[in-house]
């Protein structure tokens, strides 16, 4: 505890030893002794009725270019590979809507990028910068890639098999291309 009686230094958020996943854990014989939770993937996926969470309005309404926002078919089609592979309660859907939304803005500066440009107009000097939709893309891309580490994190851990497929991450350029021609 500091002078001012604040708490400070101690672990770091996300330091230390990263978990093993459960095929580690399996084929090097449970070291650790713990009872381990295996969940199987099925060859087809067979989907049943369990509930999708509820979408948030702000995931569907109209963006000011009058386009729709991407962010409920990412949602729906993320949160549906999850529940495929049996992990809809390991993983919590505020993580997932964050996931959608980071992607769908994505895809709006990446839309902003290819009508404006890449360099925009200093507003006082008149020269040549940036422009501001390819620092936010960035942003969004490293925000997405971040958060679906997280969720594939969770399923790579309570699989005991290797996950081989096409996951919703892998789609990401795709939906942008399909978005631009106005195909979904």
């Amino acid at each position: 505890m500091a002078k001012d009686g604040t708490l400070r230094g101690g672990a770091r958020a996300g330091s230390g030893r990263k978990s093993k996943a459960l095929t580690e854990k399996l084929n090097n014989g449970n070291p650790g002794g713990r009872k381990l939770r295996i969940m199987e993937f099925s060859p087809s996926s067979n989907l049943h009725g369990n509930e999708m969470p509820e979408l948030k309005s702000y995931m569907t309404e109209k963006q000011k270019s009058g386009d729709d926002f991407d962010a409920k078919s990412v949602f729906e089609e993320t949160w549906n590979w999850i529940r495929e592979r049996g992990c809809e309660k390991l993983i919590s859907a505020q993580l997932v809507r964050n996931y959608a939304m980071s992607v769908s803005r994505w895809i709006q500066c990446e839309h902003a990028i290819s009508e404006y440009g890449f360099l925009a107009k200093h507003p006082t000097t008149g020269a040549a910068i940036q422009s501001p939709y390819v620092s936010m893309s960035q942003n969004y891309m490293k925000q997405a890639n971040n958060l679906w580490y997280q969720i594939f994190q969770v399923v790579k851990e309570n699989c005991s098999t290797e996950f081989q497929g096409a996951t919703p991450q892998d789609d990401v350029m795709e939906r942008l291309l399909r978005s631009r021609k106005g195909v979904q």
